[in-house]
């Protein structure tokens, strides 16, 4: 794809608070973390804070190079990260590598803009088996060793979709309308064991993933692709920018943190005033 497309005030950092001092009371220091997707777009954000906040931290992909430059970025953190090379489809490993995680965060992700008569069953198979059969084993593989310390964190990478619905998007829908639930249910499970279980629903992040939609979009809805972001990912938004990762990762170190403690079962919104309406 040529130069990502931008309106006024989508530019990075356009209106965007600096993100939190890496001390602030934060450390995560002896907890191992593991991140699904890590290799790139919210994924790297969240494995980068997180061992900025002194981590051990998982880093689970299937890209190969991605992992190693983000083995890179994160050598002088305070944390470690060690890459995991894994498609989520292989359930089963899945499974295992999550377990003797303290923190979970499940990201990965993958998307298709099309007409349900139109969207191939194959591809929604792979959606719901990543999205949302993925984390359910992943939850599973880690909760013996978070309810054997008495302590866990849980963070589901949901989206403004996983409670509002978008037309052509089928599959992503489905899978964090359930993510939604599964989360719920790990809470309601969790708490007597100290384990928490949540969300975080952003609006549309400033993504490879994102980006790739583009052309799906402006085909889907029979416009120019310069005109997808301002007219139909940005439409329902109050504030006309994309959001960057990092203030999704700043969001997800939040909920793992003492602080949050008291937080299970919810979905913190991200949304831009989008749920606003």
């Amino acid at each position: 794809m040529s130069a990502p497309i931008t309106v006024p005030g989508t530019e990075p950092g356009a209106d965007v608070a600096s993100p939190l001092p890496r001390a602030a009371g934060l450390a995560l220091t002896g907890r191992t973390a593991l991140v699904t997707g890590a290799a790139g777009g919210i994924g790297r954000a969240c494995a980068l804070r997180l061992a900025a906040a002194g981590a051990r931290v998982r880093a689970v992909d299937r890209a190969a190079d991605g992992l190693e430059t983000l083995a890179e970025e994160a050598g002088a953190l305070p944390g470690s990260l060690e890459p995991r090379l894994l498609d989520l489809t292989d359930l089963d490993a899945a499974e295992a590598v999550a377990a003797g995680t303290d923190i979970l965060v499940n990201n990965a992700g993958l998307q298709l803009v099309r007409p349900i008569e139109e969207f191939p069953p194959d591809v929604f198979h792979t959606v719901l088996t990543v999205m949302l059969e993925a984390p359910f084993r992943l939850i599973r593989g880690a909760l013996p060793h978070m309810y054997g310390q008495g302590w866990g964190r849980i963070v589901n990478l949901s989206s403004v979709h996983g409670l509002r619905a978008s037309a052509f998007k089928s599959a992503y829908v489905a899978a964090k309308h359930g993510l939604e639930g599964l989360s719920k249910t790990a809470a309601l499970e969790g708490a007597p064991h100290g384990v928490t279980s949540n969300c975080v629903n952003p609006g549309y992040v400033r993504t490879p993933l994102v980006e790739r939609q583009i052309a799906d979009q402006a085909a889907a809805h029979g416009i120019p692709p310069e005109r997808v972001l301002a007219e139909v990912l940005l439409k329902d938004s109050a504030l006309k920018r994309l959001i960057e990762p990092e203030e999704v990762a700043e969001a997800v170190l939040y909920l793992c943190t003492p602080q949050a403690s008291f937080m299970t079962g919810t979905s913190l919104i991200l949304d831009g005033g989008w749920t606003a309406h």
